[in-house]
C-alpha cells in the first residue's frame, strides 16, 4: 500500500509541498505587522531558498528524468511530470513576488528610503555613481569578448552577470562580465531626499559598455544568473582516492560544471539575446525566468547600516540577545552542576554560552580524559573548535565525527577537519551512503576511581551563528542510561557499526523509525483515550504517514507542528479527521523536533 500512497487521497508530492512551504515564507515579505527591512529580507530568504531548491531537489530530478518512470508513492507522478509542475509554480510565484517587492519599495518611499533607477536620479548622483564605479567597482571587474577565439566561459551558479551586444566596424560582438560577491550589492547614492540607494546591477546596466573599450556601438546591456545542478555525492564517485577529504574536495570541483537547472534573465533583455543564452547554455523553456526585480536581494541584509537619517530599529525587529540559562551558577565547574541536574538549554531564547563554556573548562580539567563529538555544520571562526584544539593539544584524547557530505558546508568542513587533526584530535568523517546527522557529544572525567560522564544530545547544530537564528534544544546530562547509549554510540561509530542498538537514545537508521512506529501503536490501542504531538521539520515516510492516519481513523488526537515539507494532508474524511498541522513560519527557523506520545502520567516525551 505504501507505494501507492496517493491512491488513499491524504497524500501529496514533497517538491508541491516544499514549494507551498516557501510560499509561505514569502507571505510574511507582505505581511503588515512585519517591519518593512524585515519584509525585505524575507523576500531574500525566499530567493536563497529558492536557489537552493533548483540547485539540489530540481538538480538531482533533473538528472535522472529521462531514466526512470517510477511514479512517486505519495503524489503518483513520475519525476519528469514533477519537474512540469515545479516549473509552472515557480512561474506563477515569480509575479507574487515581483509584486510584494514593488509594494515594500513604495511603502520604503513613504519612508524616503528609496532605491533608486538609474533614470531617477539627479545630475548629482549620477556624478556620485561615476565616481562610486571608477573607485570602487570598475577595477574589481573583469571583462571578457566571447568570439571563436574565446568561447562563452564556465559560467558559476548564483553569481550575477552583465552580458553586453555591441558593434564594431567589422562584427557584432559579446561581452560578459561576472559581478564578484565581494562587490557591495547596493550604494548610497544622497540623502537631499532621504536615504537614497541605487543597486550594482542596475550601475552595471550604464557602464557595462565603457569596459570594452572606445568606438563601439553598444546594442544593448542585460543581466543575467544561472543556477547549475549542486547534487554531487562523492560516496558514488569512481574516483580512487584514499584519502576522503580529497576525494570530497574534487567532488565539489563538480558543481562548477553540473548542468544547468535554471537561467533568470532582469527585465529588459531583447528575445536575441535570450535566446543566444538558452542556446550557449542548454536552456529549455520552462528553465528562463524574466525577472522585473532585482535578481540579488541580498542587499537587504546591508540596507539598515547604511541608513544615515533614522534609526534603522524603527523598520527591523527589535533587537534580542539570548539569555544565560538561569540553571547554572556560572562562578562554580558546569560539569559538578550537571552531575546534579539535567539542564535543557532552549535557543536562541537562551545562549550556547553554557554549552561552549563546559567544554572550555573541559579542555583545562586535568581529570578530564575524552571529549567526544559529532559536528555537521559550524560557524566562521568557531569558538567550539578553539576549543576542542585547545583540549587535544593538553593531551586529552578528542575524537570529531565530522560529516564532509554537510551541503553547502563542505569546504567549511574539510578546514576544519585539517586544523583539529593537527592539533590532534581524532578525526572520522562518517560512512559511505549515509550522512551523521547525530548532534551529541560527551565530556568523561576521572574523580578519584570513579569515571563520571556529561552527555549533551540537541537538535541544533554546534553552530555559534545559527543558534541565535534556530530555535533549538539543547539537553545536557549525567542520566546514566543515556550516557552509556551515548558513549556505545560513539564506540559503534569509531568500528563502523550504524546498526546498534540503544537503551534510551533513539537512533537511526536502524532504531528511530521502528521506536516512533511502536510509539504510535502503543497509542492506535488507547484509542481517543490516546494523543500524540510532534513539532518536526519535515514528514514524508510512507510508513509512519500510513500508521497515522490509522492511529486517526482509530480516535486517537494528533497534532503536528510540521514546520517545511508535509507530504501528509490533514483531515481528509475517513483518514485523518483527527489530524491537525500546523506551520510555523516567522522571525526564527523552526527547527527543534519534539515528539509526544500519551498524557499525564503515560506521556513519554522525546
Amino acid at each position: 500500500m505504501k507505494d501507492t500512497l496517493y491512491k488513499q487521497g491524504y497524500t501529496q508530492g514533497r517538491e508541491l509541498s516544499w514549494l507551498k512551504f516557501n510560499d509561505r515564507v514569502l507571505n510574511e515579505a507582505k505581511e503588515k505587522h512585519v517591519p518593512l527591512l524585515e519584509r525585505l529580507n524575507f523576500l531574500s530568504i525566499y530567493s536563497s531558498n529558492l536557489r537552493e531548491y533548483f540547485m539540489v531537489r530540481v538538480g538531482s530530478m533533473n538528472a535522472i528524468k529521462d531514466t526512470t518512470n517510477k511514479k512517486d508513492a505519495c503524489c503518483g507522478q513520475t519525476v519528469a511530470k514533477q519537474l512540469e509542475s515545479v516549473y509552472k509554480f515557480c512561474a506563477k510565484q515569480q509575479s507574487k513576488q515581483e509584486k510584494i517587492y514593488k509594494s515594500i519599495t513604495k511603502e520604503l518611499r513613504k519612508e524616503k528610503i528609496s532605491i533608486l533607477n538609474i533614470s531617477e536620479c539627479s545630475d548629482d548622483q549620477l556624478k556620485t555613481i561615476n565616481k562610486i564605479y571608477n573607485t570602487s567597482i570598475k577595477h574589481s571587474l573583469s571583462p571578457r569578448i566571447v568570439n571563436a577565439r574565446h568561447p562563452l566561459p564556465n559560467l558559476a551558479s548564483g553569481t550575477l552577470y552583465v552580458i553586453t551586444r555591441f558593434k564594431t566596424k567589422n562584427d557584432e560582438l559579446i561581452g560578459i562580465i561576472p559581478l564578484p560577491s565581494s562587490l557591495p550589492t547596493i550604494y548610497r547614492i544622497g540623502s537631499k531626499k532621504g536615504d537614497e540607494f541605487v543597486l550594482l546591477e542596475d550601475i552595471m546596466l550604464t557602464k557595462a559598455k565603457s569596459l570594452f573599450g572606445k568606438g563601439i556601438e553598444e546594442l544593448e546591456t542585460g543581466i543575467f544568473e544561472i543556477t547549475r545542478n549542486a547534487d554531487v555525492n562523492p560516496d558514488q564517485s569512481d574516483d580512487d582516492i584514499p584519502d576522503y577529504r580529497k576525494k570530497v574536495k574534487k567532488a565539489l570541483g563538480k558543481r562548477r560544471k553540473q548542468e544547468i537547472v535554471r537561467l533568470r534573465v532582469k527585465a529588459g533583455m531583447s528575445n536575441k539575446c535570450i535566446k543566444y543564452l538558452m542556446s550557449q547554455l542548454n536552456i529549455r523553456k520552462e528553465m528562463l525566468f524574466v525577472e522585473n526585480i532585482p535578481l540579488d536581494y541580498s542587499f537587504g541584509f546591508t540596507l539598515p547600516s547604511l541608513l544615515q537619517n533614522r534609526n534603522a530599529g524603527d523598520y527591523q525587529y527589535a533587537p534580542y540577545t539570548p539569555k544565560r540559562s538561569v540553571a547554572f551558577d556560572y562562578n562554580k565547574p558546569l560539569f559538578d552542576q550537571v552531575l546534579q541536574k539535567d539542564v535543557l538549554l532552549h535557543y536562541p531564547y537562551e545562549s550556547m554560552d553554557p554549552f561552549l563554556q563546559l567544554v572550555k573548562e573541559a579542555a583545562k580539567d586535568p581529570r578530564v580524559l575524552q571529549i567526544k563529538i559529532t559536528i555537521y555544520r559550524l560557524a566562521k571562526n568557531a569558538r567550539l573548535v578553539d576549543y576542542l584544539c585547545e583540549a587535544a593539544e593538553n593531551g586529552k584524547e578528542v575524537i570529531v565525527l565530522i560529516e564532509l557530505k554537510a551541503r553547502f558546508d563542505e569546504q567549511n568542513n574539510i578546514d576544519y577537519s585539517a586544523r583539529l587533526e593537527d592539533s590532534g584530535c581524532t578525526i572520522m568523517y562518517g560512512f559511505e551512503n549515509y550522512k551523521v546527522h547525530s548532534k551529541i557529544c560527551q565530556i568523561t572525567r576521572i574523580k578519584g576511581k570513579r569515571i563520571q560522564s556529561v552527555t549533551q544530545i540537541g537538535t541544533g547544530n554546534f553552530n555559534e551563528k545559527t543558534v541565535k537564528l534556530y530555535t533549538d534544544l539543547s539537553y545536557i546530562t549525567a542520566d546514566k542510561d543515556i550516557n552509556k547509549d551515548a558513549a556505545d554510540f560513539f564506540n559503534n561509530m569509531l568500528i563502523g557499526k550504524i546498526d546498534g542498538q540503544y537503551h534510551d537514545l533513539w537512533i537511526g537508521p536502524a532504531q528511530l523509525k521502528d521506536r516512533i512506529l511502536q510509539a504510535i501503536d502503543k497509542q492506535i490501542a488507547l484509542g481517543p483515550e490516546g494523543t500524540i504531538t510532534v513539532k518536526i521539520n519535515s514528514i514524508t515516510d510512507t510508513d509512519i504517514m500510513e500508521r497515522l492516519s490509522v492511529a486517526s481513523q482509530a480516535g486517537v488526537p494528533v497534532n503536528m507542528i510540521v514546520r517545511g515539507i508535509c507530504c501528509l494532508l490533514p483531515q481528509v474524511e475517513g483518514k485523518t479527521d483527527n489530524i491537525h498541522i500546523r506551520s510555523i513560519v516567522g522571525r526564527y527557523l523552526e527547527h527543534s523536533r519534539i515528539y509526544v506520545f500519551g498524557k499525564g502520567e503515560d506521556m513519554s516525551m522525546y
